[in-house]
């Protein structure tokens, strides 16, 4: 635990610096006479980040030096407070102008001056305490630059990481379990248990993909925590198909008996495969088997189910009449190595070229317990080492894992594996933690949210965006998330958090007050200064909670809240706002005193399905023009801006409904703005859409319009001052007709769901 603590406080460090550097070199820093100190301020912070990569080098850390990488950690969140606060000052200023408010002035110096001081004790700490000897200082590698570098070489090659070794005989034993052959007979439950880790979702997946014969299929995620309606939802939605939910949806009150009752009435009749991966507790499986499935269907029908609990196991399979248990066991050693040198790219001839490889591998197959996920995970790290750095990471692989073949074992490899990540992936990777159990999590949307909290930061002429997919594609190369949708051209576009890598993410966010994931209304955080939070509940304030400390927040909308409350300009910090799911249609005036606002997004969306193609015939005809240039090369690069030229002129709509928010008079407050979606132009005043021309940071904008043409002229020159804006979604042609500028080849329009994460 302490080289974790080590490893984030060093990560924080560098968002501090980087802060410090920009606000020294701003001239109203001169003006204010405090330039010395923040200069002085940065060069401390760059001093403690290289002792703190000596520190995790150390082969002993003691608590004493935990407890200094802890006071460096709240020390550069303080820091960064600080700043942030003064670069908003200062972006709300001109120099021409009176400076700003002699209290704000004479409060913001007085807190850097005290923040110099603090440096200064806390540095003068490693010296009194002899934490790490200078001997043991050694110059760190520039781990950002190596980054890019990276972008400029990556590979064309996309390993599939589904083709596990070792699951051949496991899937032929879950066939025979299943007995497909049978086509008569009652449903019959067949269980896959084991520990995390095993790949039992990766085995129930092969053997899903391989039926047949059957009427219809559905694969449905079970999480801890699932809502009833939302399970019998997906299980239509799977099994018949949208069209059929949207009937059984379309302008009724439903309630739960009514879609059961439908659920059990359409598969009486059919020979269904269902699979319920990740089933947790003994009452789910009873409501689910209860209100879901017919009792007597004899058509032959499957129902696997993957579980930890063998208790769980048991009881599913209590009515099938005989031993429907498969107990998914670690892999063979042989096939564990094949695994392991699959993922690092390695041979069986390199074992025996590189000196003593086939000792480490072997002792590392045998410490992970031969799990696939802990196997994958301890490979990805060792797939950006060399091999003469395998027997250093080896020995830090913990002792426990001989004798401790439980989840705990695994979780200990997930810890290690993220100590061992470069500083820059560190923030990327705990941020993930705010997301719920079993989310798909959509790699263009959270590359946008690490931008908009300035994890990224963009050097040598690469794109921030550009770094954040690198460093999305790190993570998975190191298998700490997994795919979860890859396009045609082998690019993951989704992913998702393993559970028990999840369970280390959290353990390891609230520790450092990183971030916290709720399913309650925050009435838990009291006394806690957390940088990102995320409920999945309603939100009630909590005044237990320094709010000004937060930096994004997100809520979930499993219970609908609405309106937003106006407490949320007290929420001075923040910098990504979330709440899409939330049903809000409003936004209060009190959004536009976040001046250090970058991301915001607050809509409902609903999938309006093929119906849009009998209303707006031309969407059909531009959809099929834009698939080659989504998800082929029909186009050259030079073609393209005339084929966005035909598509900006044609645009007409899109197969979602997006129900925007009115956004209140003062939105040109928010200078920092990059991200806003969804507006609604017909219910927000003129003055309201003409100040969203002011929002010159803003990079992507979506908006509804239902409004007037006088108003869609308001919202066009507007859209022609946004000299940044690189991407526009719009639902009705009215609004594009009357733009002039910014060119059609220099802006993207979003063709694909607002409804992602």
């Amino acid at each position: 635990m302490a080289e974790t603590v080590l490893s984030m406080a060093r990560s924080m460090l560098d968002a501090a610096i980087s802060k410090a550097a920009s606000a020294a070199a701003d001239e109203m820093s001169l003006l204010m006479g405090v330039r010395k100190n923040i200069w002085f301020i940065k060069d401390e912070l760059e001093t403690m980040q290289a002792f703190l990569v000596a520190a995790e080098r150390m082969e002993k850390k003691d608590m004493l030096l935990k407890v200094w990488a802890n006071q460096i950690r709240d020390l550069s969140y303080n820091i960064e407070d600080c700043l942030a606060e003064f670069m908003v000052h200062v972006a709300s200023q001109s120099l021409s102008r009176k400076l700003m408010k002699l209290k704000d002035r004479h409060r913001i110096a007085m807190q850097i001056r005290d923040l110099k001081s603090r440096v200064e004790e806390v540095s003068s700490r490693n010296t009194r305490y002899n934490l790490i000897e200078k001997k043991q200082i050694t110059r760190a590698i520039d781990e950002r630059d190596s980054c890019l570098e990276d972008i400029r070489n990556q590979s064309a090659n996309n390993i599939d990481e589904a083709e596990l070794v070792g699951f051949s005989n496991p899937k032929q034993e879950l066939i025979r379990l299943v007995d497909v052959n049978a086509n008569n007979g009652p449903a019959r439950v067949v269980c896959v248990v084991g520990m995390g880790g095993l790949g039992k979702t990766t085995i129930a997946r092969k053997v899903y993909e391989s039926m047949k014969n059957f009427s219809c299929y559905a694969w449905i995620t079970v999480s801890q925590s699932f809502a009833r309606m939302d399970l019998l939802k997906l299980m239509i939605k799977e099994l018949f198909g949208d069209e059929a939910l949207k009937r059984q949806l379309d302008g009724k009150v439903v309630r739960e008996e009514y879609l059961a009752s439908y659920l059990r009435k359409e598969l009486l009749e059919k020979r269904y495969f269902v699979v319920l991966d990740d089933l947790w507790n003994i009452d789910d499986w009873k409501w689910i088997k209860t209100i879901a499935f017919p009792t007597n269907n004899n058509k032959g029908s499957r129902i696997v189910v993957t579980t930890r609990d063998v208790g769980l196991a048991e009881e599913c399979t209590l009515e099938s009449y005989g031993s429907f248990i498969y107990h998914h066991q670690p892999l063979e050693t042989n096939d564990a190595i094949k695994l392991l040198l699959r993922k690092v790219r390695k041979s069986e001839e390199d074992m025996e070229k590189y000196e003593n490889m086939r000792n480490i591998v072997t002792q590392i197959v045998k410490k992970s317990g031969r799990l696939p996920l802990a196997i994958l995970t301890i490979g990805g790290m060792l797939a950006t080492r060399e091999v003469i750095e395998w027997q250093s990471i080896y020995d830090q692989i913990p002792l426990e894992l001989e004798s401790n073949r439980s989840l705990e074992a695994v979780r200990r490899m997930v810890t290690m594996s993220y100590n061992h990540l470069p500083s820059h992936l560190k923030s990327c990777f705990l941020y993930l933690s705010i997301f719920p159990e079993d989310f798909e999590i959509i790699r263009r949307c959270v590359v946008e949210r690490w931008m908009a909290e300035g994890f990224i930061i963009a050097r040598s002429g690469v794109s921030v965006e550009d770094v954040g997919n690198t460093y999305f594609t790190d993570l998975i190369k190191r298998s700490l998330i997994q795919p979860s949708r890859v396009n045609m051209e082998g690019i993951v576009k989704s992913c998702r958090v393993h559970d028990i890598v999840r369970d280390v993410m959290i353990s390891i966010s609230r520790d450092e007050k990183f971030a916290w994931s709720t399913l309650d209304d925050a009435t838990d955080l009291a006394g806690s200064n957390f940088r990102h939070i995320a409920l999945q509940g309603s939100w009630c304030p909590n005044k237990g909670l320094d709010w000004n400390h937060v930096r994004s927040l997100t809520v979930f909308g499993k219970r609908p809240m609405k309106p937003l409350p106006r407490s949320i300009g007290k929420l001075q910090g923040l910098q990504t706002l979330d709440m899409r799911h939330s049903h809000i249609t409003s936004l209060p005036s009190e959004i536009t005193k976040l001046q250090s606002l970058r991301s915001l997004r607050c809509s409902n969306t609903i999938s309006m399905g093929s119906n849009l193609y009998l209303v707006y015939p031309m969407i059909w005809f531009m959809s099929t023009l834009c698939m080659p240039i989504l998800f082929t090369p029909l186009f050259s690069p030079d073609e393209r801006p005339q084929i966005r030229n035909l598509i900006h002129m044609a645009w007409t709509g899109r197969l979602t409904k997006s129900e925007g928010v009115r956004v209140p008079k003062g939105i040109r407050n928010l200078k920092e703005l990059e991200i806003l979606e969804i507006v609604d132009i017909e219910r927000t005043s003129r003055k309201a859409v003409k100040e969203l021309g002011e929002l010159i940071k803003l990079r992507k904008l979506s908006v509804t319009v239902r409004a007037s043409k006088q108003k869609s002229k308001i919202l066009c020159s507007s859209l022609e001052k946004l000299t940044s804006l690189r991407s526009l979604f719009t639902q009705v042609a009215v609004a594009v007709y009357f733009l002039t500028s910014p060119s059609p080849a220099e802006v993207d329009f979003d063709w694909r769901s607002r409804g992602d994460a």
